[in-house]
């Protein structure tokens, strides 16, 4: 059955109707939130606002996610609209801003923001104590055409035709460990020598494993009893000697708590990218902080 609303004749929040648009593509309030970086009662309070607001069920609880209701299904395409009209005059307007003054958003996984971008951004703020920074944490791809960011750093070459990249650098990751751990180990010096080593897994999809077992370690999942998301938890995880992790290795050298574990490894190489909004980069802040940063980051 066709559910026949207005939905244009409905005023509403767009804070209430984004986070609504954000939990119906996340399938969670939980995954929502991580994506909006904001508290979950708080991202459940603008959902059933909006739900009260418009006098109907949006989300039905299956298990511990959420499905649309047939209901929410129809907002749902009219609130993309919205979100596709709302992005596109929010770059429009920050595109053809000249004004160096103003606030900016650099989105960066846990790692980058907690130990490259700090002095990063120290540098900015005096070198430009006009722009106010925002480092927005992620350790998935931020999205700059909802514009959750202004300029993202990443680790692969986006393919969305609206955004610009500039490669900056590539980065090492090496396996990192504490000397005591090694010592458990019996001083590891082959990688056959690492078969009953323990790893802390980052990647609950297996691309972790296949990627240190493409170095020919000859890992499986028995090697991984540990598993976060987090690159902050893993590294604390490496610091207490609790099993073997691995990092980029201008951070990793530059703690002296652990070694390199089979230093002659070849590492894996990944890519650092700077992104940004194609619109945004006409914008004068933009393009100094773009700049800035292109210039700290560059290896």
């Amino acid at each position: 059955m066709q559910i026949c609303m207005d939905w244009r004749a409905v005023k509403f929040d767009w804070n209430k109707a984004r986070a609504f648009l954000v939990t119906a593509e996340e399938g969670s309030l939980s995954a929502a939130a991580r994506a909006l970086g904001m508290a979950q009662p708080t991202l459940g309070r603008q959902v059933d606002g909006l739900e009260q607001e418009l006098g109907i069920a949006l989300f039905e609880r299956v298990g511990r996610g959420l499905t649309l209701t047939p209901s929410g299904i129809e907002l749902l395409a009219h609130v993309r609209e919205m979100g596709a009209a709302a992005g596109r005059v929010s770059l429009s307007a920050l595109g053809q801003s000249q004004a160096l003054e103003g606030n900016i958003s650099i989105s960066a996984s846990e790692t980058y923001a907690a130990v490259l971008l700090p002095p990063i951004v120290t540098r900015l703020r005096e070198a430009e104590p006009g722009i106010q920074v925002e480092i927005v944490v992620a350790n998935h791809a931020s999205n700059l055409l909802r514009r959750e960011a202004d300029i993202a750093i990443r680790n692969f070459r986006p393919t969305e035709p609206d955004l610009v990249a500039k490669k900056v650098g590539t980065a090492d990751a090496v396996l990192y460990a504490t000397p005591d751990y090694l010592r458990r180990l019996g001083y590891p010096a082959t990688p056959y020598d690492l078969r009953h080593a323990s790893f802390v897994n980052m990647d609950r999809s297996g691309g972790m494993i296949k990627g240190l077992n493409s170095l020919g370690l000859g890992l499986t999942e028995a090697n991984f009893p540990i598993l976060t998301e987090s690159y902050i938890v893993m590294w604390e995880l490496v610091k207490q000697g609790a099993a073997i992790g691995i990092l980029d290795a201008l951070i990793g050298d530059a703690e002296p708590g652990v070694v390199r574990v089979l230093p002659d490894l070849e590492p894996l190489t990944f890519p650092i990218w700077l992104v940004a909004h194609r619109d945004v980069t006409t914008s004068r802040r933009i393009r100094r902080v773009y700049d800035f940063l292109a210039d700290a980051l560059h290896r």
